[in-house]
């Protein structure tokens, strides 16, 4: 797998999935918060299958030497 996911992308997605997950918990307790482990999972792993279908990257150019 290509990685299409930058750093501040990664960090982004990984704490918007835990307090997704969160609301599972605490707050309203609703089961949507499940949805939290996309977010999650593609933090994690570095890749997003939707910026690849788009051609999209949020990585930085690997410079050449």
């Amino acid at each position: 797998m290509v990685r299409n996911v930058g750093t501040v992308d990664r960090v982004l997605r990984v704490v918007v999935g835990l307090l997704l997950i969160a609301l599972v918990f605490w707050g309203p307790q609703t089961n949507w918060g499940w949805l939290g482990l996309i977010p999650l999972i593609s933090g994690l792993v570095g890749t997003c299958p939707v910026y690849r279908m788009l051609g999209l990257s949020t990585c930085g150019q690997r410079k050449e030497a």
